[in-house]
């Protein structure tokens, strides 16, 4: 009989980035950086398919933003844009308040309860974000996570012929070229399942393959998945409809966000919402521990009911009162028959 793929005692808190994380797009860095205007920037990108539709092309909004980095390096606005410049600005990106510590905290809530332990359940953090992966992976949230989705881009693109060549020539004044690795809201979902299905983890296991339930590595009832808005809605929809639990967070200084995210629990797209503070106290840190801890006590609950349902008792001695073996006797002796009957 085959064994099971993965035990699923882990648990997933899957974040979106911007306005989630952190009250600022992780671009900002970046454009100060340069001193780049970057409300016209995000304007352009904006207005890039309109343009573009005129002279005839289709433009898809998801590369927008990416191809006008581009074209501001070949502009020369951005000058020496490379992987090393994303990850020093990533180390400028500044939190909501209680990050970076409250993925460590969050961790600990399950790691410091015995019965947690004895079921070895584990929590891990994932980001799943529009933005930049090169720059989260230069912030101090980076050391916090277990696995990072973003747009990527390629320095000094191979050329033609390259597979004919033995060496390849790396130029130290690199350039971002080409885009590498697209994420937008709706692909998102794509690494929802390459989580649920533990593709990240075992790159044997394809994204599309056929895999029963009780095989995934985090089944989407072990999952959470934080946002801040709208654009997360098929990510919501994914993890809500698998049976996980959905939240969203809103900049407290911002009414506008705050409305938002209550039509969208009174739509059914999320279980809660609250501030983006993640400090101990803070409304949105006690729902996350409540809804975390719930988790791990269904774990903990299905696998001991598991145990009991699949372990047979052992046999035992019986110990009777003298009456009942005189009784137990008297039911085991042979019954003498009589003429009468």
């Amino acid at each position: 009989m085959a064994a099971a793929l993965f035990t699923q005692n882990i648990i997933g808190c899957i974040w979106d980035f911007d306005k989630t994380l952190i009250p600022e797009y992780m671009q900002s860095p970046l454009f100060r950086h340069y001193g780049i205007d970057e409300p016209l920037f995000w304007e352009e990108t904006n207005r890039l398919a309109e343009h573009y539709h005129r002279r005839g092309y289709r433009l898809a909004s998801e590369i927008s933003y990416l191809n006008h980095l581009l074209t501001y390096v070949l502009a020369g606005r951005m000058p020496g844009l490379n992987q090393k410049v994303f990850r020093d600005r990533g180390a400028d990106i500044r939190f909501y308040p209680g990050l970076p510590g409250f993925f460590a905290k969050a961790k600990s809530w399950v790691a410091d309860r015995p019965n947690y332990l004895k079921h070895e359940i584990q929590l891990e953090h994932y980001i799943v974000t529009t933005g930049i992966a090169e720059m989260v992976r230069g912030s101090k949230i980076n050391r916090h996570v277990d696995g990072i989705w973003g747009c990527e881009f390629i320095e000094n693109p191979l050329q033609p012929g390259f597979l004919d060549q033995k060496e390849l020539a790396i130029s130290a004044d690199a350039e971002i070229a080409q885009i590498g690795m697209v994420i937008d809201n709706t692909t998102k979902t794509r690494a929802l399942f390459e989580i649920n299905k533990g593709t990240n983890k075992i790159p044997g296991i394809d994204v599309n393959s056929n895999i029963k339930p009780e095989d995934r590595r985090i089944p989407f009832q072990n999952m959470i998945y934080i946002a801040d808005g709208p654009s997360d809605i098929p990510s919501f929809s994914v993890v809500k409809s698998g049976g996980g639990r959905t939240f969203a967070v809103y900049n407290p200084e911002n009414l506008a966000e705050f409305e938002q995210n209550d039509r969208l629990l009174q739509a059914g797209r999320i279980h809660g919402y609250g501030p983006a503070d993640y400090t101990e106290t803070s409304s949105t840190a006690r729902w996350l521990r409540l809804h975390i801890q719930a988790i791990c006590d269904r774990i903990v609950a299905d696998r001991e009911l598991a145990v009991s349902q699949k372990t047979a008792k052992p046999p035992r001695h019986l110990t009777l009162s003298p009456a009942e073996e005189v009784a137990l006797r008297a039911s085991k002796a042979p019954r003498q028959e009589s003429f009468l009957e």
